[in-house]
């Protein structure tokens, strides 16, 4: 039997040894398994158990055991509260010391670990003063200085206390980030599937078909097409259905940024490269490793750029401004222009070699005077997005503004008609948008100065219009003339005044 004084020794070994473990960079479950390898090996406890309550239940579940002979790999075993000798010491909250375990009947022996022979010390795993988070159980090798053991015992439980506390707190915020990522990751697939491209004509299936097909190679594409298309958005989807999807999606404006920056910008700089870089900093590219970088406007970059552009998308191969380190990353390339390159490398402003770099896969947005059989379709999806933007607000588009709508060329396309929606949507204090909204976002005026021919005057008849779209249009044809519109509708003059006034329709003068 060991003496006092050696056991004490021991114990405060075994305590420095039990603190490193806990310090160290292990995950939980390994750091308690470290502490149950120290206290069989250097304190002589053998036979050791560490139990964790469930977290959404007061049950114990064994999480690391340890026997004279090697570790145990079992099926998680579990303990009700007050269910055997570990239960009992959940339910009571205080350590429970047992001399000689063979004498004891709350034992039950679920996992075959323990010598019946040898006593058994079994103390809670306390934070705070009433939450017990586990239990810590071992048996002694000799029956001598029981209360020391049991003091030793409760010291290693508060020591693993405060490492499962902090933890399980790390692991559930690394659970949760994770979760977040997850979540985010579903959102960015969601906000840029294919779904979210709008179009159902001819022009747009071959977009959807060549998307869906190159997406699934690393690929360099071109997107080209006049602005306000949507290049923007077909990047999004390929990167988002891509095998690069894991990576990160790196977006940068070229016509933004002058040569000396957009260096910078792409390939990043060494620090002290020049006057203001203070720190080392990593461009684009390099971010963009492993991912997709997205090149909008590529069109408007300097001839003696290009040169350097073009040994990247070549190579792969890079150095910082102000570096001589080559630096290799792996990354797809999307580029996108409004422009006629052709034309460019006719005229001597865009290298030939860059354009046939970039243009390994074309894919041709259609303007929206290509698709007007799409702006109905559009509309509903783009008043969806101002609706979220407006706090929710419902928002409704009448067939007398998509009429109108899709009599005007869209210079500007999808996002000239989102501009006009959402003024539309300010405009309309009912979030009804009828053909009077669209018209007072200037739309109307435009269509006027364009001559429109007389077949798309617009027509007071058509099925589907409500009484009050009915009088607007009686109206616009008849050039705001009351009487006119009367007769164009069957109706007095008197009958037209009065829907003008009930109807809430503010009158033109032509």
């Amino acid at each position: 039997m060991v003496d006092r004084t050696t056991l004490i020794e021991q114990e405060l070994e075994a305590l420095y040894q039990v603190s490193r473990v806990l310090n160290g960079s292990l995950s939980l479950m390994d750091k308690l398994q470290g502490v149950l390898e120290v206290l069989h090996e250097q304190a002589g406890m053998r036979s050791g158990m560490l139990a964790l309550r469930e977290q959404q239940s007061d049950a114990l579940v064994v999480c690391s055991v340890r026997r004279h002979g090697g570790l145990v790999d079992r099926e998680p075993v579990r303990y009700e509260p007050g269910e055997g000798l570990m239960g009992a010491v959940l339910d009571a909250g205080y350590t429970i010391v047992v001399d000689r375990i063979a004498d004891e009947p709350r034992f039950l022996g679920k996992l075959g670990l323990y010598d019946p022979a040898l006593p058994f010390i079994g103390a809670p795993i306390r934070v705070g003063a009433d939450d017990v988070v586990g239990v810590l159980a071992a048996q002694p090798v000799d029956a001598g200085l029981l209360g020391e053991r049991a003091r030793f015992m409760e010291m290693v439980a508060n020591l693993i206390a405060q490492s499962v506390e902090m933890l399980r707190g790390m692991e559930q915020r690394q659970r949760d980030l994770t979760e977040e990522r997850d979540q985010l990751k579903q959102s960015l697939r969601k906000n840029y599937g294919f779904e979210n491209i709008i179009g159902h004509t001819p022009a747009m299936l071959r977009v959807f078909e060549l998307v869906r097909q190159v997406a699934k190679w690393n690929t360099t594409v071109l997107i080209r097409g006049e602005s306000g298309t949507g290049k923007e958005v077909i990047a999004n989807a390929i990167h988002y259905h891509s095998a690069c999807v894991g990576g990160p999606f790196i977006k940068l404006n070229c016509a933004a940024l002058p040569d000396n920056l957009l260096e910078s910008e792409l390939f990043g700089h060494e620090k002290g490269a020049f006057s203001g870089a203070l720190n080392l900093r990593k461009g684009r590219f390099e971010l963009a490793n492993q991912g997709t970088i997205f090149l909008d406007e590529i069109g408007e970059i300097s001839a003696s750029f290009q040169a350097k552009l073009l040994r990247v998308l070549q190579e792969g191969e890079f150095e910082r401004v102000g570096g001589s380190q080559t630096l290799k990353v792996r990354v797809r390339i999307i580029a996108a222009t409004n422009r006629n390159l052709e034309d460019d490398v006719d005229e001597g402003r865009f290298r030939e070699d860059l354009y046939y770099r970039l243009n390994v896969m074309p894919i041709v947005m259609p303007p929206l005077r290509d698709r007007l059989e799409d702006i109905p379709d559009l509309a509903q999806f783009l008043l969806g997005r101002i609706s979220k933007q407006q706090g929710g607000r419902p928002l409704e588009v009448k067939e007398s503004a998509i009429r109108l709508l899709m009599r005007h060329d869209w210079p500007g396309n999808v996002r000239e008609l989102e501009n006009t929606l959402e003024r539309a949507s300010i405009m309309s204090p009912s979030g009804i948008i009828d053909r009077e909204a669209i018209a007072q976002t200037g739309l109307e005026e435009e269509l006027s100065l364009g001559a429109a021919p007389a077949a798309a005057k617009a027509e007071f008849n058509t099925e589907g219009m409500d009484e009050r779209e009915q009088v607007i249009a009686a109206l616009e044809q008849a050039g705001w003339v009351q009487a006119k519109a009367a007769r164009l509708l069957n109706m007095t003059p008197r009958q037209i005044a009065y829907r003008v006034r009930i109807l809430n329709i503010k009158m033109k003068h032509i």
